[in-house]
């Protein structure tokens, strides 16, 4: 009889455990798998204790380590984000470390931060181009191009409006635009070689699509999707076992087939031509217009600044992408051994300008992990003036890194279309935890550039950064990647 009253009592707690598991919308592990989601956070908790005798140490961890995920997620949730005791990186004998040189008399900081950690671009976006629509960014930190599809639709929704709480830029990503996109955010539409949302029933670009595309949401700027760095050369693709009727109306393909993007644009075929379409589109919508793309071969981007170099035609931003970006979906050669690492790549594609004097023409966006405060840094002494963040975006809606993006199976309900598991991310919680992430990034960036005795990140120099090898030899950034005395700031006339 006890027996049978312990196992009525224990299954009643455990039925009370999986009520409140499937109810709460706070955690989506908790909410697709009651119960057992629970032992995920037990796990979390003990893991320190853990791993001083098994599994990996908190820097080991890729693509993105413990450490740096715990930072995403405890900013995001407006936690304690400071670590202790001191630092796991073993400093004395790691190759490629950063040191950012701190000041011995730093500036102060704003005190208090603004809640919003109000950080505008120092360049205006489309200004030396005198486009209609040019705007002075009001963040250097935006979410990066993440497609309907790709990911759900609670997962964009809830991007778009932590996007909106924070006051950042949103990325559509190729995929077109969608509902989940129109929930306050201002967009930069991106349009990649399959032309979504902006196309012909034969796959070709139709600008009057694109001109009613632009009109009827808040779009602030297009750029024209080259290539990523998880995958150039290659195209997107979309596993068929992801794309429901919705996401297939939207993008005017067929239901049953992998949807994959040409690896090349069919309404131009080189510089040249390229240039020619930029300035239609800038001219019939009114909005800026750039190009992403990673880097390989440096002859495109030598021919693209010396066309530019008359300055009757050109972009009005650059992202570049590194090959360590991520993506939905990939062969591993493409992800693993294709197109540049970003601080290699994107030193090449500045210097090109910079050395034609035409850095101050474009801003250039920094993409591929600078969704962490070091990269970040990084990215903006190389030249950056605003970095997009895409997956450390996803970590703080829910992302545990589970690598299943191509599988139609994230546990979170982030990278997939299976309504199951969708439903245990819940939109409006996220959204708030997605601006805190971004908030937080502004605010670090805001106290190292104060340590380094700057009043803003893009006026960190290469010189104020240092590669360790080791610890017998550093050389900075300038020495590194061959910069001049006056490269990777902005010229004092443009503002901030």
């Amino acid at each position: 009889m006890k027996l049978r009253t312990l196992i009525s009592a224990g299954a009643a707690a455990v039925g009370v455990v999986a009520y409140r598991d499937m109810t709460q919308k706070t955690h989506a592990i908790r909410r697709n798998f009651p119960v057992i989601g629970n032992f995920r956070y037990l796990l979390e908790t003990i893991g320190p204790e853990l791993r001083q005798y098994i599994v990996t140490s908190n820097e080991e961890e890729r693509p993105f380590s413990r450490d740096e995920r715990r930072w995403v997620y405890a900013s995001a949730k407006g936690q304690n984000n400071y670590f202790g005791f001191g630092t796991d990186i073993d400093v004395e004998h790691i190759q490629g470390h950063t040191y950012i040189k701190h000041r011995a008399f730093p500036l102060e900081p704003p005190t208090p931060i603004d809640e919003l950690a109000s950080l505008p671009s120092a360049k205006v976006l489309g200004g030396p181009r005198n486009r209609v629509g040019a705007f002075r960014p009001g963040s250097v930190v935006n979410v990066s191009a993440m497609s309907f599809g790709s990911l759900s639709g609670a997962a964009i929704k809830a991007l778009n409006l932590g996007a909106a709480k924070a006051g950042c830029l949103h990325n559509t990503g190729e995929g077109g635009i969608s509902p989940y996109h129109r929930n306050g955010a201002e967009l930069v539409l991106q349009m990649g070689t399959a032309y979504f949302g902006c196309r012909n029933d034969d796959g070709t670009f139709d600008l009057e699509r694109l001109k009613d595309v632009v009109a009827s949401a808040p779009v602030k700027a297009i750029e024209i999707k080259l290539s990523q760095g998880a995958k150039p050369g290659l195209g997107g693709m979309l596993p068929a076992a992801k794309i429901t009727e919705e996401i297939a109306a939207i993008r005017g393909i067929p239901l049953d087939k992998d949807c994959i993007s040409p690896p090349r644009h069919t309404a131009f075929h080189d510089v040249d031509s390229m240039l020619d379409f930029v300035e239609l589109i800038a001219t019939e919508t009114g909005v800026p217009v750039g190009i992403k793309s990673a880097v390989g071969d440096l002859s495109f981007w030598l021919e693209l600044a010396e066309l530019m170099r008359t300055r009757t035609r050109g972009v009005d931003f650059i992202t570049v992408d590194g090959g360590e970006g991520g993506t939905g979906a990939a062969p591993l050669i493409f992800t693993d051994s294709i197109s540049l690492p970003f601080r290699m790549g994107f030193s090449r594609v500045y210097g090109a300008f910079a050395e034609l004097g035409l850095a101050d023409d474009v801003t250039f966006i920094g993409s591929a992990k600078v969704g962490l405060p070091e990269n970040a840094v990084v990215a903006f002494a190389l030249g950056a003036d605003m970095v997009n963040v895409a997956r450390e975006a996803m970590l703080s809606i829910g992302c545990i890194q589970s690598q299943k993006c191509h599988t139609d199976e994230c546990p979170v309900g982030v990278a997939t279309q299976n309504p199951w598991l969708v439903r245990g991310l819940d939109p409006l919680s996220k959204g708030d935890r997605c601006a805190a992430y971004l908030i937080q990034l502004r605010k670090e960036l805001i106290r190292v550039s104060s340590a380094v005795g700057v009043g803003h990140p893009s006026h960190i120099t290469p010189h104020d950064i240092e590669i360790l090898n080791g610890d017998y030899e550093s050389r900075t950034l300038t020495g590194l990647y061959g910069y001049k005395d006056h490269w990777g700031v902005p010229g004092a006339d443009l503002g901030l």
